[in-house]
């Protein structure tokens, strides 16, 4: 007879273990439980996000290279005084 489970072992930080204890106490559950659940909702949501991410990626460059145009034809004389503003501020707001 098969088990339609596989054993795997998971090392987790301090914490995070103790947040697992606590939500299985919680839940009145074991914490495999709390892990599994957990598993699932991630393996479940992932291929969401992935398109999700692919769609926001696609939008941000659509409308950075459709405001470079603009800016380039229409208004050229603000083009480096922009990129120069936009370094400056991923360099504060970002740390790049």
């Amino acid at each position: 007879m098969s088990s339609t489970t596989r054993h795997c072992t998971v090392r987790f930080e301090r914490e995070q273990y103790e947040r697992i204890l606590a939500l299985a106490a919680n839940q009145n559950c074991k914490p495999s439980e709390v892990i599994r659940t957990a598993v699932a909702a991630y393996l479940g949501t992932a291929a969401v996000v992935t398109n999700s991410n692919r769609r926001m990626a696609r939008i941000s460059e659509f409308m950075q290279l459709a405001l470079d145009v603009i800016i380039s034809e229409q208004y050229p004389e603000f083009r480096e005084r922009i990129i120069a503003n936009t370094d400056k501020r991923l360099e504060q707001y970002h740390g790049a």
